[in-house]
């Protein structure tokens, strides 16, 4: 999961990006809402997180933004204001959730993963595919009934593949969407995150690979040994 945090309080932002992070969840920072527009029209974000009094263009203006583009993105509100009046008119701007400060980082994480879960109701909460089961609630991965643990990153890159249902995800889409805006393009992370991932899940491999397009989940016995 990516996430985009609008905050312009640098230490919260930096604090719950750090946290974000241990629970296997990319996370952008934009301090104030014309950062925050940028982003949205570079990235794909899975949810976005707002803080409705930032500089520039408002939580308000940018939560309108993202409902009149038609994106579906959830939007989770944060603020100060604990107003039932104040949580309406959040609500009736189109968000999806509300998080008074001061909140528990965990609750913030819980209340994220129920909103993607939301975001794709077709998709089971716990996912399988190829004897590969992924909770992503209790971050648990078995293989065939084998519990496999899994490094955050890891977990992070098979859930993305896991998501695409076998589909091929390019190593472009899973530095997107597994890693966060500081990634380096031309790191060979991806490689080496999927390689130790296909080792964790063992054989047969489960993790194939397409030579110059990227990765998919694969039921066959051969997924592409270790050609990266």
């Amino acid at each position: 999961m990516r996430v985009l945090i609008v905050e312009d309080e640098p230490y919260m932002a930096q604090a719950i990006r750090d946290g974000l992070r241990l629970e296997a969840i990319a996370a952008d920072i934009a301090g104030d809402g014309d950062t925050a527009l940028e982003l949205l029209d570079v990235n794909t974000y899975d949810i976005a997180v707002l803080d409705r009094d930032v500089p520039g263009p408002s939580g308000d203006e940018i939560a309108a933004r993202i409902v009149a583009s038609g994106s579906g993105m959830p939007i989770l509100m944060l603020t100060a204001a604990d107003r039932i009046d104040d949580k309406a008119s959040g609500f009736e701007l189109g968000a999806d959730d509300y998080l008074t400060k001061p909140f528990d980082l965990r609750e913030l994480v819980l209340r994220l993963r129920a909103l993607d879960r939301r975001r794709a109701r077709s998709r089971p909460p716990v996912r399988e595919i190829a004897g590969v089961r992924l909770d992503p609630f209790r971050r648990e991965v078995y293989r065939d009934g084998r519990y496999v643990a899994l490094t955050r990153k890891q977990f992070a890159v098979l859930e993305v593949l896991v998501a695409a249902e076998g589909g091929v995800v390019s190593a472009e889409e899973l530095l997107e969407r597994a890693w966060d805006e500081n990634a380096d393009p031309f790191t060979n992370a991806v490689r080496i995150t999927v390689s130790a991932l296909r080792k964790r899940l063992g054989e047969p491999w489960v993790i194939a690979t397409v030579p110059g397009v990227g990765y998919r989940i694969d039921a066959g016995s051969d997924a592409g040994g270790e050609r990266g």
